[in-house]
């Protein structure tokens, strides 16, 4: 009995389409190859390489890129990611503005904008808003709608990542369980990956900084505090996507008066958010309104702050050092609006973590600022989907996509 064709093969004709998101894999980092050295680097056969090289040429995915030296007889000709002609949307909603960037498939940004956005709007005022933007982003850069092949969003509150759909988020009304990726999806018909923004943040300061660190802790310390874990270059988000939610940890010999907005008392956030700073300055005497008052006071040298701002990051190191004890994390990154205060907020997180952890969990560990900035919510949730449309199926399927009006024709 002769052998039936793998599923999604055309009887007697080789699958262009299997196996091509697998070699895709070893070109995602943009360094031109020959058909050798991907033969080498997969061990596959020349002629399965030809096959899969040709599918994935077809598919804009890869393109020639030049010749490389020759041996010999012919210069073998070289082939390189194709960061042009697709893109994907990386967008960043926060608490007061909406941010969209246009990113290509090696991950540079094309285009980008950020506007004034009040999350309170509504989910569907505020994603329209976005899209809006994004329309305008693509005519700019000269590209239609049907180039974008993924979104990434990062929203303000706890998400159920599988769904993407927001689950009671604290400073979003009307959120509740709003099926993002579905309202996007009418617009864009394309994989829509929403996560919290601290988790999306912790992968853009990792795919722009510290791409070389397996393990990672990244603290945004702004109206509220919360961590992004990335564990063996993965985020880590726990059972419900809750992990990393510090601001509500208790802080060890917190003052029992200091009640936090969850209810409990001695929380973290209620010690060291931004809010919570600036209003025991203001209690103090100070003319301090908002954390980015706080910050301002620093950087104009005013002692009560300056004491105010490393207090803040004593109670954070508290915390942070359980997290090294149980993480054991090679670099913690601090973000967020009150990082802006510069080396005080840090200097009372190492104060506290290199005292209270043990010395092999802290002898290679680096406490340091962020370094992306307002750009760390666009740049991970481009990198978010980057590896959902790039991924070894995604690609497959887009390869096969391809092949379909020639297998009609035909």
């Amino acid at each position: 009995m002769a052998a039936r064709p793998r599923p999604g093969s055309d009887a007697g004709i080789p699958s262009a389409a299997s196996g091509a998101g697998e070699l895709f894999q070893y070109l995602r980092d943009g360094k031109p190859r020959t058909k050798a050295e991907l033969a080498e680097l997969s061990s596959l056969a020349r002629s399965t390489i030809t096959l899969r090289i040709d599918a994935l040429l077809a598919s804009g995915l890869l393109a020639p890129y030049g010749e490389a030296a020759s041996t010999g007889g012919r210069p073998p000709q070289r082939f390189a990611l194709n960061g042009a002609g697709h893109v994907v949307l990386g967008i960043d909603l926060g608490a007061s503005h909406a941010a969209v960037a246009a990113v290509d498939l090696a991950g540079k940004v094309l285009e980008e904008t950020s506007v004034a956005s009040d999350i309170a709007d509504g989910p569907s005022v505020v994603l329209d808003r976005v899209t809006d933007l994004a329309h305008e982003l693509l005519q700019r850069i000269g590209l239609a709608d049907d180039q974008v092949v993924g979104i990434g969003i990062g929203v303000p509150g706890p998400v159920e990542h599988s769904t993407g759909r927001p689950a009671n988020p604290p400073i979003m009304p009307g959120w509740h369980e709003f099926d993002i990726p579905a309202h996007l999806s009418r617009t864009f018909p394309v994989p829509v990956l929403v996560d919290n923004d601290v988790n999306v943040m912790a992968l853009g300061e990792h795919v722009t900084s510290w791409s070389g660190v397996d393990h990672l802790l990244y603290v945004k310390v702004a109206t509220g505090i919360g961590a992004g874990i990335i564990t063996n270059r993965r985020l880590t988000r726990g059972a419900l996507g809750t992990a990393g939610d510090l601001g509500h940890v208790r802080v060890v010999d917190a003052d029992d008066s200091v009640v936090c907005r969850c209810g409990n008392v001695g929380c973290l956030e209620a010690l060291a958010a931004g809010p919570a700073v600036a209003a025991r300055l203001r209690a103090a005497g100070l003319d301090i309104d908002s954390p980015q008052d706080v910050v301002d006071s620093v950087l104009r040298g005013d002692v009560a702050a300056l004491q105010a701002v490393r207090e803040a990051g004593r109670s954070i190191g508290s915390v942070l050092a359980t997290c090294v004890s149980l993480l054991n994390p090679s670099v913690i990154v601090i973000g967020g609006s009150l990082s802006l205060a510069g080396e005080y907020l840090i200097a009372g997180v190492r104060e506290v973590v290199y005292q209270r952890s043990l010395p092999l969990a802290t002898s290679r560990l680096r406490i340091v600022a962020a370094t992306t900035g307002d750009r760390a919510g666009i740049l991970g949730a481009a990198a978010l989907v980057l590896d959902e449309v790039l991924s070894p199926e995604a690609v497959d399927a887009l390869v096969d996509r391809q092949r379909q009006p020639a297998r009609a024709s035909g």
